[in-house]
């Protein structure tokens, strides 16, 4: 059966995107290898591995370049979920994390939305098993 692999994520450096999602998100980097001048095959997400994972790309020409960050014309890009949505968002605001607006509390969960560190748009994301009281 097919699954959902990975997803690439344009970014300016490897090392600086390793960097930030391994400690703003406590990914762990599945692989890093090299495939040639300035090339790298870097997959990284969460401890708990579910299957899929962020391929990060390093942008290679002014197009990629000017995609950074905006992959997606404006719209949430990614979703991050959370098993404990109020430690998650503490934790992220102690790291300076930038949120762009205050935490909602929607019927079908928590969610707060966020930029990287390269501008694109992330949700926090904790689904609740049932609507709550």
């Amino acid at each position: 059966m097919p699954h959902l692999g990975y997803v690439t994520i344009v970014v300016n450096d490897y090392d600086h995107a390793i960097a930030y999602y391994t400690q703003v998100l406590n990914f762990v980097v599945y692989e890093d290898r090299p495939l040639g001048p300035g090339k790298r095959w870097v997959l990284i997400g969460p401890a708990t591995h579910h299957g899929s994972a962020l391929l990060l790309a390093q942008a290679a020409t002014p197009d990629q370049t000017a995609h950074v960050g905006n992959q997606t014309g404006g719209r949430v890009a990614f979703f991050l979920v959370s098993d404990d949505f109020t430690h998650d968002y503490a934790r992220m605001q102690a790291l300076d994390v930038t949120f762009i607006e205050a935490p909602r509390y929607e019927t079908y969960g928590s969610v707060v939305k966020w930029r990287d560190c390269y501008g694109n748009l992330w949700d926090l994301l904790q689904l609740y098993d049932a609507p709550p009281p």
